[in-house]
């Protein structure tokens, strides 16, 4: 399970914009899409968090680490509001659990031995096919 933190409001900026796309005559006169910003270096997350957002290579974080969230898909303004927190706890909850380390491990006394059997069988098929100089 995936420990959940809750992001203050005051630390989200949210402004809206006007939606991309077609939308007939209302669109030059409605700003319903949102968009979300995020600082991570004043938030309230823990260290920890922080740093691996900041690791994360993902194009939405800024390289003055700021995540910047824009939110189109629906019509309504609240509705794309809510659907950019969602996307932003998704990603604060993608990198809340700290990765598993991983192990290195030891091929098996058969694998390797198969391995070396298969490559002596491609030798012999290949040297078959050369010249034969007599």
């Amino acid at each position: 399970m995936r420990p959940r933190f809750t992001i203050p409001p005051e630390e989200v900026e949210i402004t809206a914009i006007r939606a991309q796309g077609a939308g007939g005559q209302n669109v030059n006169k409605v700003a319903n899409a949102a968009h979300l910003r995020f600082d991570i270096a004043a938030s309230s997350l823990p260290e920890t968090i922080r740093e691996r957002l900041l690791a994360l290579g993902d194009q939405r974080i800024s390289k003055d680490g700021v995540i910047i969230i824009k939110a189109q898909e629906f019509r309504s303004l609240e509705k794309n509001r809510t659907e950019a927190l969602r996307r932003l706890q998704e990603m604060i909850a993608g990198v809340a659990t700290q990765p598993k380390k991983r192990r290195p491990t030891k091929p098996t006394r058969t694998s390797i031995a198969k391995r070396l059997e298969n490559k002596a069988r491609r030798a012999t098929v290949k040297s078959g096919r050369s010249r034969i100089n007599e």
